[in-house]
């Protein structure tokens, strides 16, 4: 069985079967899936197309028991996503606006921050607007030593309009969210390392490499547990939320499950664990 991807076709052991993405690149590696953004010529800007394919691909790899962790990258070493494609938007009038913001957060932002399975975000080269609120979106970003990230809408009569007036800041602190939203300014990637809105930086060319060993430390883990654990940090910033007691049901439902069974008895007979997601 073939996997289409691009265009192009490439044989898997265990296939996974995609519609065509003309905006996306897709490979799917032994439980790892890696999917680029690729708009080189647009510096991956996101447009409502790539916006929906993304969405689409979430949703499949969510569904779809050979994905494991999902990977996040732009094509090239210049940008991951450097803005929304702002010609698309231009000429919108108020409740046009709203509702461009609003069905974002519902059809990516939002699905990505609540996926249940991982998703690191190999920021490589500029993450602006939109592109650091995608990078913000997912569980995990690690970045190279060339990035640039930033929020400039406000250059722009805007502001985010994605999530980046909330996740910047629970992110980095109000202080200094409200200090990159208001300059529009950029700051490299050891300043967010260092201001803890990235989690790693490492040389352009290892990138890939550092996401995948994060990626192949979670592998041992177990899928249902750290679908729970998604659940209840992402409740800590939720108004409607108790994230206490959203941590105290999700810890009595993981013993419901056959992880918990397959780990504790590992541990016992002192052995790994072959967790099967269930």
């Amino acid at each position: 069985m073939l996997l289409r991807i691009n265009y192009t076709f490439v044989c898997y052991q265990n296939p996974i079967q995609y519609m065509n993405y003309k905006n996306l690149l897709i490979q799917l590696n032994e439980g790892v899936l890696l999917v680029t953004i690729n708009r080189p010529d647009k510096l991956n800007a996101l447009n409502k197309e790539t916006i929906s394919e993304l969405s689409e691909i979430l949703g499949e790899a969510e569904l779809n028991d050979d994905v494991r962790v999902i990977i996040l990258t732009g094509s090239g070493e210049k940008a991951f996503v450097a803005g929304a494609d702002i010609s698309e938007f231009a000429h919108f009038k108020v409740e046009e606006g709203k509702r461009l913001s609003a069905e974002g957060h519902r059809i990516l932002f939002n699905k990505l921050e609540s996926l249940k399975k991982p998703v690191i975000a190999a920021i490589n080269g500029y993450a602006l607007g939109g592109g650091l609120e995608l990078a913000m979106s997912a569980h995990m970003r690690v970045a190279s030593d060339n990035a640039r990230l930033g929020l400039p809408e406000v250059s722009l009569g805007v502001i985010p309009g994605y999530g980046g007036t909330q996740r910047l800041a629970q992110l980095i602190g109000r202080g200094r969210a409200f200090e990159l939203i208001m300059t529009a300014g950029m700051i490299d990637g050891q300043t967010a390392k260092e201001y803890g809105l990235i989690n790693h930086i490492v040389p352009a060319g290892q990138l890939l490499e550092k996401c995948n060993e994060i990626a192949q430390k979670i592998l041992r883990n177990s899928p249902t547990a750290i679908a729970a654990a998604i659940r209840a940090v992402n409740a800590n910033y939720q108004n409607d939320a108790n994230g206490l007691q959203i941590e105290i049901n999700e810890f009595g439902n993981c013993f419901g499950t056959a992880d918990f069974i397959e780990g504790t008895t590992a541990f016992i007979e002192k052995r790994k664990p072959k967790f099967l997601g269930k």
